[in-house]
């Protein structure tokens, strides 16, 4: 793939490339993120134990919207790098994290792990006693039944926690920055995705110089659909949820399961649909064929898996199962092999257009033309040499490796050391290459189970560690953003250096906050309670793993030749598309739906075909793609908007309803 496809290109250039770069962090940056540490951070973590929705949007576009208007009224302009710059200060204080995914900061992980040691799931397999205490105080401990951080049992926790968040700070930056410069400067990925966060900053900075253009006109409409749309998907069930013992749904959250109802019909097949307007807005800023691929993957999956069924495959599925125990059954039985397969054949796709575009820019500089790629960053952008960086992310990984060794002294070293310096690169390449083709996260699973198993060790505390295994993939489509914006790299380490104590403090603070007000999970929290409960089962299987490997699910699950097969499926589909001038976006589109729930996938593809084959048509494809991206920008600033109000209110009406008088 010397030259992208034409449908790549097109998004490649839905943003003029920026004349200058510029600093955008300043004093109005350390105001947005006091502001987002202090305001919205209690409401991010609210929406996502009630809805399993993050408030990033909220935080984002809330502060930017209030210091636009205060700049307005202040006779002050805002740059587009300032207004980025505090775009994603937000979204960092914002973000979700922890191992159920959860907002809220630092301490989202340590929410999770009192409850994990004392729930259903763990004392049923006999573990909640052996979790180790740098971990989480044990089950009776006070800290734990008076429902505080602030008990001493909390304090080996907490420092590790502090450790981990220092140490993830410098890995993602210098990990990230060298795939930011691998994807995008030299294979010259699009990230049609990047561009929405991009053309929102541009379209809001225009309306403090009193420029407004299209953008900030095509903003204000998506901004009016998301308020609309919000107030009845998250406005009325969080506002409820404060006056009734369970929240009123007007719209099913996180979807419609219809599984058990097509189960006859449609054995071990996860059935359902979301609805949630974004998935179809979605549709129309991805690329068609990729929405077609994601779309061929859920179809193949409702036609192939009854098949699987009747002939044995997929015999951990049982009549009466919902869609997440439906996925996950099938995941042990066939598609966790799968998916690994056709996530090395991206990685070794991606592999195999480094080594094309090396070739294409050597020849191209022998006849001396312009090479399709560089190593060389354009002037101005403030980049640090690739060395550098690489360096960070190396010492950072080496720090992982020795708190390890600290406080897991029988684990192999060995296999600590291939987790950071070898399967953190390959998935976060893997990722960052289909977010820069597909815009969508995608990653190996299961990896470091599937590790910890086959290293033969026994015990279950080598599950709590901070092995250096992570998907740092999305960074560099983070550095896209900022490129797009003309802000200069120097602006989002002084805003990192910046978020850390706030996230920590804030952290702290809002979740012992949230954790008094009642018990997490609780009938408070309806999604937590939902899904906390399977998560944790999930999570326990893993973990008993190592006591008696031989009855690890990862031993059913694990099948070679369905891997290879994987594989080969990749690898030769890309070829045949490729040797016929096909859009290979589509093979990436059907590598992301393997990881994608139909219930997504389905209103993706119809917003794919209303943007192909109407919008398109009418106000031609490179403009359309523009107003699309600007349209996602102000949906997602309207439904934020929606979810900051109600989420607001109803922390005010929890606080009262805990008050004696």
């Amino acid at each position: 793939m010397a030259h992208l496809d034409p449908e790549l290109e097109l998004y490649r250039g839905l943003m003029d490339y920026p004349e200058k770069f510029e600093d955008g962090f300043d004093v109005k940056a350390v105001l947005g993120a006091l502001f987002v540490g202090f305001v919205m951070m209690p409401g991010a973590i609210y929406l996502g134990l009630m809805a399993g929705m993050t408030l990033g949007p909220a935080a984002e576009w809330t502060t930017i919207i209030l210091f636009t208007e205060v700049a307005r009224r202040s006779f002050v302009t805002l740059k587009r790098q300032e207004v980025y710059t505090l775009f994603y200060i937000a979204a960092g204080l914002a973000a979700m994290q922890g191992g159920v995914a959860l907002a809220g900061g630092a301490f989202a992980g340590a929410m999770w792990n009192q409850y994990f040691v004392r729930s259903p799931a763990a004392k049923g397999m006999g573990i909640s006693n052996q979790i180790p205490h740098w971990v989480v105080p044990p089950p009776d401990s006070p800290a734990l039944l008076q429902r505080t951080f602030f008990h001493v049992d909390w304090l080996v926790p907490s420092v590790l926690i502090l450790l981990g968040t220092i140490l993830s700070r410098m890995n993602w930056f210098g990990l990230g920055y060298v795939l930011f410069r691998v994807t995008s400067d030299y294979q010259r990925l699009p990230f049609p995705f990047a561009a929405i966060t991009a053309q929102g900053a541009t379209a809001l900075a225009e309306t403090t110089t009193k420029t407004e253009t299209w953008r900030w006109r095509t903003f204000s409409i998506g901004a009016m659909i998301g308020l609309a749309f919000g107030t009845f998907y998250v406005g009325i069930p969080t506002i409820t949820g404060v006056i009734l013992n369970e929240p009123l749904q007007l719209l099913p959250i996180p979807w419609l399961d219809l599984t058990r109802t097509t189960e006859s019909i449609l054995p071990a097949v996860p059935t359902g649909l979301v609805v949630e307007l974004g998935n179809v807005g979605y549709g129309f800023v991805v690329p068609f064929w990729a929405a077609v691929g994601s779309f061929v993957s859920a179809i193949a999956t409702v036609i192939l898996n009854p098949q699987l069924y009747k002939m044995g495959v997929l015999t951990q599925w049982k009549p009466g199962m919902g869609t997440i125990e439906t996925t996950f059954a099938n995941q042990i039985d066939f598609y966790f092999s799968l998916t690994i397969g056709v996530s090395i054949a991206v990685a070794l796709i991606g592999a195999y257009n480094i080594w094309v575009s090396v070739r294409y820019n050597r020849a191209a500089r022998e006849r001396g033309e312009a090479e399709l790629g560089s190593w060389t960053p354009p002037a101005g952008r403030g980049d640090v040499p690739i060395w550098l960086a690489a360096a960070l992310w190396v010492v950072s990984t080496a720090g992982y490796v020795l708190l390890c060794w600290i406080l897991v002294p029988r684990f192999d070293i060995l296999f600590v050391i291939i987790f950071g310096f070898l399967l953190t690169p390959l998935q976060s390449y893997v990722n960052a290459y289909l977010l820069g083709i597909v815009g969508q996260y995608a990653g190996i699973p299961m990896v470091k189970e599937a590790t910890i198993i086959f290293s033969g060790y026994k015990g279950i505390d080598i599950w709590f560690a901070p092995i250096p295994l992570s998907n740092y993939g999305v960074q560099a489509m983070n550095f896209r953003v900022l490129e797009l914006t003309g802000t200069k790299i120097i602006s989002l380490v002084k805003a990192e250096l910046m978020i850390l104590p706030i996230t920590i403090f804030c952290s702290l603070l809002f979740w012992q906050f949230v954790w008094r007000l009642a018990p997490v999970p609780s009938v408070y929290y309806p999604y937590a309670q939902k899904m906390w409960h399977l998560q944790a089962l999930q999570q326990g299987l893993w973990i008993t793993s190592t006591l008696t490997p031989e009855r690890s699910l990862f031993y059913k699950a694990w099948n070679l030749k369905i891997a290879l097969g994987g594989v080969g499926f990749g690898v030769v589909s890309y070829a045949i598309l490729s040797a016929f001038k096909l859009p290979v976006t589509m093979v990436f589109g059907i590598v992301r739906g393997l990881g994608t729930l139909p219930h997504f996938t389905i209103p993706q593809f119809i917003g794919a075909l209303i943007s192909q084959f109407y919008f398109i048509p009418r106000f031609g494809a490179r403009r359309w793609k523009q107003y699309a991206t600007v349209l996602m920008a102000g949906y997602a600033c309207g439904t934020g908007l929606v979810g900051m109000g109600a989420v607001a209110l109803a922390l005010i009406g929890k606080s009262v309803s805990q008050m004696p008088y």
